[in-house]
């Protein structure tokens, strides 16, 4: 299924490093699907994993030549949210900015909505 308002954006970081991904993975890889799952000690976590053939219950997000694929269930705490990479001088890693948050753990691992 194909939302003309995508419940998420990506920054041009995010869909930079998306496309770095998908084309070094290995096998039959497509895109990633972002899932929200009970993780930590705030109750919820993102989560990013392969996927080598899409689910028509996913939402799939079309922007910038990359397409990335949404849990439906994760689509209700991510509404508005932006999905961001970031590289610093010890880590890179991608962000969600979600207005939705309620709070966040101090090490940034999960999330209560």
């Amino acid at each position: 299924m194909t939302d003309t308002k995508a419940p998420i954006t990506l920054t041009l970081a995010a869909v930079e490093r998306l496309k770095e991904i998908v084309s070094k993975a290995e096998g039959t890889v497509i895109a990633l699907r972002i899932s929200v799952n009970k993780k930590g000690c705030n109750g919820l976590g993102y989560e990013l994993s392969y996927v080598e053939k899409a689910d028509d219950k996913d939402i799939k997000i079309e922007q910038d030549g990359v397409i990335v694929y949404l849990d439906p269930a994760a689509s209700l705490y991510l509404y508005g949210s932006t999905m961001d990479f970031v590289t610093e001088k010890l880590r890179s890693a991608f962000e969600f900015i979600n207005p939705n948050e309620k709070s966040r753990c101090g090490c940034g691992e999960s999330f209560n909505v």
